[in-house]
C-alpha cells in the first residue's frame, strides 16, 4: 500500500485494506520512497560532476520525485491550498478541495513551494536531496497520529486518519532524526535539526486543516509532505 500510494512503481495491491494495514502503510512510507530519495540524490550527484547549473539541477531532481509520485502530493497542496483560501464554510472548503482543477491560490502555493524547493536544493545538494524526501514521507506518521480525525468519511484521509498510535509516530522521528545525522556533508546536527523543522511545518498545517476542515485527506496529506520537504531542504541549506 505504501510504495502503490506514494510511487509510480508498480505493485500488486495489497489482499485488502484494514487499519492494521493502512497504519504499516503511513509507518513504512519513509522506506518506501527510499528509491525517489537515491534518485533524486543522483541526479544533484551527477550535476555537481558535470558542472551544470545547480538551480536547474535541483529542478530536475524536485521534478523526478513529482513524476515519480505521479504529482499526487503537489495535487494535494494545490487542492489544500484552493480549500483553504477559497471560503471559511467547511463544507464549501471540501468540495472545492474534491474538484480535479486548481484555482489561483493553489497554482501559487505550487509555485511558492517548488520556487523554495529548487532553490534550497540548488544550495544543499545530494545528501539534502535524499534527506528532505524521506523527511517529508516520515510525517505521514504525525498526520495520521491517534486522535487526527478525518474531514470526511470516505477517501484516503478516512482509511489512514488516527491509524497510527503516537508511540509508533514518535518512533519515526525519533529514527528519522538519528540517520539524518549521519548525512555526509554536514555537521551531525543539521540533520535531526532539518527533520525537526519539517515536523514543526507539516505541524503546524496539519493544525490549520483539522481546525479549519475538521480532520485531514489524502489532499492535506499530499501538502504536508510537500511543505516538510520543503521546510527540511531550507534547514539543511
Amino acid at each position: 500500500m505504501a510504495v502503490g500510494t506514494l510511487t509510480a512503481m508498480p505493485v500488486p495491491p495489497p489482499r485488502a485494506i484494514d487499519r492494521r494495514v493502512a497504519s504499516g502503510a503511513m509507518l513504512f512510507a519513509p522506506v518506501a520512497v527510499v528509491p525517489l530519495a537515491a534518485l533524486a540524490g543522483l541526479i544533484m550527484w551527477a550535476g555537481s560532476v558535470l558542472g551544470l547549473p545547480g538551480l536547474a539541477t535541483a529542478a530536475v531532481a524536485v521534478g523526478a520525485v513529482a513524476l515519480g509520485s505521479r504529482g499526487l502530493h503537489l495535487d494535494g497542496l494545490a487542492d489544500t491550498a484552493d480549500g483553504l483560501g477559497a471560503s471559511y464554510d467547511r463544507d464549501r472548503a471540501l468540495e472545492i478541495m474534491r474538484r480535479g482543477d486548481s484555482g489561483p491560490t493553489g497554482v501559487a502555493a505550487l509555485v511558492f513551494v517548488l520556487i523554495v524547493q529548487c532553490g534550497a536544493l540548488a544550495a544543499g545538494g545530494a545528501a539534502a536531496a535524499v534527506v528532505a524526501v524521506i523527511a517529508g514521507r516520515c510525517v505521514l506518521s504525525l498526520c495520521c497520529a491517534t486522535g487526527v480525525p478525518s474531514a470526511r468519511p470516505e477517501g484516503l484521509g478516512a482509511t489512514v486518519a488516527g491509524s497510527v498510535s503516537i508511540p509508533f509516530a514518535a518512533a519515526v522521528f525519533v529514527l528519522a532524526a538519528g540517520l539524518s545525522a549521519l548525512a555526509p556533508g554536514y555537521d551531525w546536527w543539521r540533520g535531526p535539526i532539518a527533520v525537526a523543522v519539517a515536523y514543526a511545518v507539516a505541524g503546524l498545517l496539519l493544525w490549520r486543516c483539522v481546525r479549519r476542515l475538521g480532520g485531514i485527506t489524502g489532499d492535506v496529506l499530499g501538502a504536508c509532505v510537500e511543505a516538510a520537504t520543503a521546510a527540511a531542504l531550507l534547514a539543511l541549506a
